[in-house]
């Protein structure tokens, strides 16, 4: 093999695995990802408020930003058209805190009066979140988890 068919062959290898690593670094760095998400309504009693409370860990490798949650009745009119992501920026948010690596565990906790509980709808709720990462980039889940009011 000649001595410029080897140049261009090392060139070509070296490229080739520089690119590699390039695409595997970039692919490190996607949407923030919603798991293990819960939610518990507890409705006021004995004179006592309630409350509403969403968690879940969210992993974001450039780092979470924020989570915006939006809880809404099954019979409304979210149900037919589950709200975007301009909507749900202007959603309250959530707190949370490292849990290890690029997870974290958010928590939103909403207190429930007597008069709001009766005011609900009963039956059957959903709850979307929208996590936006450290760059900008978001992750909409409209059916992140589902509970009930009674």
């Amino acid at each position: 093999m000649s001595r410029r068919i080897a140049l261009s062959a090392v060139a070509g290898a070296v490229v080739l695995a520089g690119a590699g690593a390039f695409a595997l670094a970039y692919a490190g760095d996607g949407a923030p990802a919603l798991a293990h998400s819960t939610a518990r309504y507890t409705a006021p009693k004995d004179g006592r408020d309630g409350s509403f409370t969403f968690s879940t860990e969210v992993t974001a490798p450039s780092g979470l930003k924020s989570l915006k949650v939006l809880a809404w009745p099954e019979k409304s009119g979210l149900a037919a058209e589950p709200p975007t992501a301009a909507e749900m920026a202007r959603a309250e948010s959530a707190r949370c805190r490292p849990s290890g690596g690029d997870t974290e565990r958010c928590t939103y906790t909403v207190r429930v009066t007597a008069a709001d509980a009766a005011s609900f709808p009963r039956g059957s709720w959903h709850v979307a979140a929208l996590a936006t990462d450290t760059d900008g980039i978001t992750a909409l889940d409209t059916s992140a988890v589902d509970f009930t009011v009674g």
